[in-house]
């Protein structure tokens, strides 16, 4: 048998098998087309619905952060001013003019000062280790209490007397004295607030405020834990 002969008759053995599997597809094919309508003629309507089920099943409800949320809802407050200490003082402030060591002159200021002290609870250092969820119950530690803002109200101060002393020889000293005094009126309002509680006050306060809050949130079973002040929240003033 010659070399061409004998490639002619692969070819013709090729093609035939070519031809056998695309009827074999073909025939796949018809056939699962075949049991395809079969399937949704024995099923009827209900084939449709089932597909239509698919397509409208309900998703899974989104999950929340319990904790995230009331982090976000509580420390939307910031500094959170639960309670306002305020206290007028009459400071007196003096400063000597000498002269080879001899006082030659003085000069005296009583200043009439309003202090103000407001404590409360900073929510801006709340975070998620400071929430528990245990069931549907919420437990939530507030931060320590603290001294948040501590000013003279110059709107409601004045000097009261000024006076430089015989001659007036005393130096014209009235800004740098009138600061002496607010800064030494601040520190007595300061430690007067703290003496009178002012700091288990604010406690108390944010503790309440707090709990309002979470309910006018929707939050129905909870509880608001407090600490203790700092030993040195005053004493940083």
């Amino acid at each position: 048998m010659s070399g061409y002969e004998s490639q002619k008759r692969q070819r013709l053995n090729l093609g035939a098998v070519v031809r056998n599997l695309s009827l074999m597809a073909t025939g796949g094919t018809v056939l699962l087309a075949l049991f395809t309508v079969v399937g949704v003629w024995r099923s009827g309507e209900r084939f449709f619905e089932n597909v239509q089920s698919m397509f409208t099943a309900p998703q899974p409800p989104p999950q929340v952060d319990v904790r995230s949320l009331v982090v976000q809802q509580v420390r939307g407050v910031s500094e959170l001013t639960t309670a306002i200490f305020a206290m007028e003082a009459v400071v007196p402030a003096s400063r000597d003019r000498t002269l080879g060591g001899y006082t030659i002159g003085k000069t005296t200021l009583l200043y009439i000062a309003y202090g103000e002290v407001r404590a409360g609870v900073d929510l801006a250092e709340l975070d998620e280790n400071d929430i528990q969820v245990t069931n549907d119950t919420i437990r939530l530690r507030l931060p320590a209490p603290e001294i948040l803002d501590s000013k003279i109200d110059v709107n409601r101060s004045r000097v009261y007397d000024y006076d430089r002393g015989f001659l007036g020889l005393g130096p014209d000293a009235a800004p740098d004295l009138q600061q002496l005094a607010q800064q030494e009126t601040l520190q007595k309002v300061v430690e007067a607030a703290c003496a009178q509680g002012i700091l288990q006050e604010a406690n108390d306060r944010a503790e309440l405020a707090v709990s309002q809050l979470l309910t006018t949130a929707g939050y129905a079973n909870f509880s608001v834990e407090t600490q203790p002040p700092a030993d040195t929240a005053c004493a940083e003033q």
